[in-house]
């Protein structure tokens, strides 16, 4: 496997993918106070703002902005991960997996996008919102609960 190299802007936005090992599992929605717990705990000891985060079945996409002179997002993502991992119990795992030390709940990588300007910024936030609507999860963006589309769409409204 070749040696991936991330790159590494502080203070960049980031649009992220995150899944499961699993696909087709629903441990994320079904364990979503937990995974809310992990993401909560991982901001307090490294913030980040939370442009949009959307929570399906079986992964999550996500943007940030990092704080300025901060380029560690692979370290959030690790620790959201690990402390989501911890709560939930020992499943079946390859070997692989016990020599690393891992549960096998996530797939070990992850996909990052750097955003390049307003306009890849407000796409990759509609990809986050509309993405359950693609998944056929719901008709309408309004109706999936796993999402920041309510935290933002609430002070859009409060704002008019």
């Amino acid at each position: 496997m070749p040696n991936y190299i991330r790159p590494r802007r502080p203070g960049a936005c980031i649009f992220l993918t995150i899944t499961l090992a699993q696909r087709g599992s629903s441990t994320l929605v079904e364990r979503i106070a937990i995974l809310r717990q992990a993401v909560r705990a991982t901001m307090e000891t490294r913030p980040f703002r939370v442009d949009a985060w959307v929570v399906l079945p079986d992964h999550m996409h996500c943007v940030w902005t990092l704080p300025e002179g901060d380029a560690e997002y692979s370290q959030r993502v690790q620790s959201i991960k690990a402390r989501f991992s911890r709560q939930l119990p020992m499943g079946q795992r390859r070997a692989s997996h016990i020599a690393r030390r891992e549960k096998g709940i996530w797939q070990r990588r992850f996909w990052e996008h750097h955003i390049r300007d307003a306009a890849d910024f407000e796409n990759h936030i509609a990809y986050c919102w509309h993405n359950p609507v693609k998944h056929g999860y719901v008709d309408d963006v309004s109706d999936w609960p796993y999402s920041s589309w309510h935290r933002d769409h609430g002070r859009k409204q409060s704002e008019a």
